[in-house]
C-alpha cells in the first residue's frame, strides 16, 4: 500500500549547529525558521530535528529532563509552534527525535526514584542490588565504564547503557510505558508528522542481567553484545506503535542496530513496527575490533557489496532510509571517498549513489555543500562524550597522544557537529557570537553563499538530483522501482539499474511483489529503466553499454560520455534513461 512518505526527501537538522538567530553561539528554532525557504528550494519534504527538549546536555540533548518542554537554549514552545506553522505553509513535515530508551538523571522520575529507591518510581528504572560489593553484572556502557552506577547511601545500583547521567527506562513497567505513550500522542496532536526513534532496540532487557564472557582487559563486555543476545523486543514495539504512531499515520524511522536478520519484515514490512529504519550497512565497515583506534579504512569492494546486498534484501520487504552521514557519524566525503576523490566531482558522485538508491533519502545538514571532516589540533577542541572516551581507549592501548588524536579525529562525532557553513564571513555566517564548537577552517572554500552563486556547485547539483528523483516523469521508478546491480565485475565501478517491470504497478512494488528471477539479472523488459553509474577510480573507465541510451538525465563532469560505450572520467557519474 502506498504511503504519504514514500516519495519524500528528508533532511536532518542538528539544531545546536544549524543557525544561530540570537547571537549566543548556539543554533536555535528561530534560526531553523529563517532557513525554511532554503530547504524548500533544495527540495526537502521532511525535516528531522535532533533533540530540542529540556536537557542538561551531557549527551547533546539525548539526555532529556522534561519531554514536554523546549530547551531554553533553542527557544520556546511558541517558537516551535511557529516552526510547525511555517513549515506547513511550505509543504514541509516536521519530525522530532524520540529518545525513550533512557532519560536524564535530572528528570523528575529519576529524582523521585533516588529519593525513594524502594518506591514506585524506582521501578520506572532498573535498580538492582550489587553482588559481593561489585555491580550486578559485567556490562560495559557505550561510552565506557560499567553500565551500573551506585545509588548513594544504599547497596543498590541503577542501569545505564549510555552515560551515567542517562538511566535506562524500564519498559517492563506498564505505568511507565503509558506515560511515554501519553507524551508521544501529545506531540502528535500538536501536528508533528512523526519521529526518528533513538536506540530503540535497547528497550528490551534480560531483566536478570546475567554476566557474559568479557571482551576486554577490564573484565567487562560491550553492551552491544548483550543486545545481540536479547530477544523479544517485537512485542514492546508493536504495543508502542498501536498506542501511538498508528493512530496518526505517523512517519517513523528507527535507529536500529543489532537487529536479528530474520526480524527485518517485523520492523519495516507492510505492518512493520516502523515506516523505515536507517541503513547502516556501509557505516559498520569502519568499526574497529577494539575501538576507533584500530578501525579500518573503507574498502571500495566491501562498501559496494554491503550496499548491494542491503538493497537486494530490503526490496523484498519494504524501505530503508539511506544516509551518507548523520550527527553520530563523521562526514561521508571524508569517510567513503579516497583522498583523490574528496573534491566537488567525488562529492557529487557519492551523493548520486545515495539519493538514487531504493529507499528514503536522508540528507544531513551541510551534506548538500560537501562539508568535510574538521581539522582537530587538540583533543581539548572536542565536545563529544564518545570521542573523549575513545581517545582515552586509544591512549590506554599504547598510542601516543598524536596517534590517538589522528585516529579519533577520523571518526569523531564532532566532525558532523561543527557549525553549518553558510558563508565565508566570520564563523561561517553561523553566528554573530562565539560558536559553541569549533568552525571547520575550510568554511571560506565550502559554504552555501559561495555555492549559490556557482552554477556548477555541489549545492546546485544536489538540487538537480533531488528534483530528478521527485520529477513526475521519474518519481515512480525512483520511489518504487527495483534495484539491480550492474558492472559488478568492473573494478572501482558502482552501478545499478532502477526499473519497473512492464507487468508491475507501483502499488505492487511497494508491498514487495516479486516474480521468480535472479536479483542480479539485467532487467530484460521494463516500462521505465534508469542506469546509475559511478567511477570511484582515479582514471577514466570505459564500459560496454548493455542498453540503448534514451536520454542523459544527469552528469557530474563534461568528460563523461554515453555513446556506443559508457565513458566515465575519474570520479565521474552519470544517470541515464534506457530504452
Amino acid at each position: 500500500m502506498n504511503k504519504w512518505w514514500h516519495d519524500k526527501a528528508a533532511y536532518q537538522i542538528y539544531p545546536k549547529s544549524f543557525y544561530d538567530a540570537n547571537g549566543d553561539g548556539i543554533g536555535d528554532l528561530q534560526g531553523i525558521i529563517s532557513k525554511l525557504d532554503y530547504l524548500e528550494e533544495l527540495g526537502i519534504d521532511i525535516i528531522w530535528i535532533s533533540p530540542i527538549y529540556k536537557s542538561p546536555f551531557v549527551d547533546q540533548g539525548y539526555d532529556i529532563s522534561d519531554y514536554y518542554e523546549i530547551a531554553p537554549e533553542f527557544g520556546t514552545m511558541e517558537d516551535f509552534e511557529e516552526l510547525l506553522a511555517q513549515a506547513k505553509k511550505r509543504g514541509i513535515y516536521i519530525v522530532m527525535d524520540l529518545v525513550i530508551n533512557h532519560c536524564s538523571d535530572q528528570h523528575e522520575w529519576f529524582q523521585k526514584a533516588l529519593a525513594d529507591p524502594e518506591g514506585e518510581y524506582a521501578d520506572y528504572f532498573y535498580f538492582r542490588a550489587g553482588k559481593n560489593g561489585n555491580p550486578p553484572s559485567n556490562y560495559r556502557s557505550y561510552f565506557g565504564g560499567s553500565c551500573w552506577e551506585p545509588v548513594p547511601g544504599t547497596d543498590q545500583y541503577y542501569f545505564h547503557a549510555f552515560a551515567k547521567e542517562q538511566p535506562d527506562l524500564n519498559w517492563e513497567n506498564p505505568k511507565m510505558r503509558q506515560e511515554i505513550y501519553d507524551m508521544i500522542n501529545w506531540w502528535l496532536e500538536k501536528g508533528l508528522a512523526g519521529f526518528r526513534i533513538d536506540a530503540i532496540i535497547n528497550i528490551k532487557k534480560d531483566i536478570n542481567f546475567p554476566d557474559l564472557e568479557p571482551d576486554g582487559p577490564d573484565g567487562l563486555v560491550s553492551y552491544f553484545r548483550v543486545v545481540e543476545q536479547t530477544r523479544g523486543v517485537g512485542q514492546l514495539l508493536k504495543d508502542l506503535k498501536n498506542n501511538t504512531f498508528a493512530k496518526y499515520d505517523a512517519f517513523t524511522v528507527g535507529e536500529v542496530f543489532n537487529m536479528h536478520e530474520e526480524e527485518l519484515p517485523e520492523f519495516i514490512g507492510e505492518d512493520g513496527h516502523f515506516s523505515t529504519i536507517f541503513d547502516f550497512s556501509a557505516h559498520c565497515l569502519s568499526e574497529g575490533e577494539h575501538g576507533w583506534y584500530d578501525a579500518p579504512d573503507i574498502d571500495f569492494k566491501e562498501w559496494r557489496e554491503a550496499i548491494v546486498n542491503s538493497q537486494l534484501e530490503v526490496q523484498k520487504v519494504g524501505f530503508k532510509a539511506n544516509i551518507i552521514e548523520n550527527h553520530d557519524e563523521p562526514r561521508g566525503v571524508s569517510r567513503f571517498l579516497p583522498e583523490y576523490a574528496r573534491n566537488e566531482a567525488g562529492t557529487k558522485m557519492l551523493g548520486t549513489i545515495s539519493l538514487l538508491l531504493r529507499g528514503i533519502p536522508f540528507l544531513y545538514q551541510g551534506q548538500e555543500i560537501g562539508m568535510q571532516n574538521c581539522v582537530w589540533d587538540s583533543s581539548e577542541e572536542w565536545d563529544d562524550i564518545s570521542t573523549k572516551d575513545q581517545y582515552q581507549v586509544a591512549k590506554a592501548a599504547g598510542l601516543s597522544e598524536k596517534e590517538a588524536l589522528d585516529k579519533c579525529a577520523r571518526l569523531s562525532r564532532d566532525n558532523a557537529r561543527t557549525p553549518m557553513q553558510w558563508s565565508g564571513e566570520r564563523c561561517a555566517g553561523f553566528t554573530q557570537g562565539t560558536p559553541w564548537l569549533k568552525v571547520n577552517p575550510n568554511y571560506s572554500k565550502i559554504n552555501v553563499e559561495k555555492q549559490q552563486q556557482e552554477e556548477d556547485s555541489v549545492l546546485h547539483y544536489y538540487k538537480k538530483l533531488i528534483a530528478l528523483r521527485k520529477s513526475e516523469e521519474f518519481k515512480e521508478v525512483f520511489t518504487y522501482g527495483r534495484f539491480a546491480p550492474a558492472y559488478e565485475e568492473q573494478e572501482n565501478i558502482m552501478a545499478f539499474y532502477r526499473y519497473l517491470d512492464k507487468e508491475e504497478t507501483a502499488s505492487e512494488e511497494s508491498v514487495g511483489v516479486f516474480h521468480k528471477r535472479q536479483e542480479n539479472q539485467e532487467p530484460a523488459s521494463s516500462r521505465k529503466r534508469v542506469l546509475v553509474a559511478a567511477n570511484f577510480g582515479k582514471d577514466a573507465a570505459e564500459l560496454p553499454l548493455k542498453c540503448k541510451v534514451k536520454k542523459v538525465l544527469l552528469s557530474n563532469l563534461p568528460e563523461n560520455q554515453a555513446g556506443e560505450t559508457l565513458v566515465l572520467a575519474g570520479c565521474g557519474t552519470m544517470v541515464l534513461e534506457c530504452e
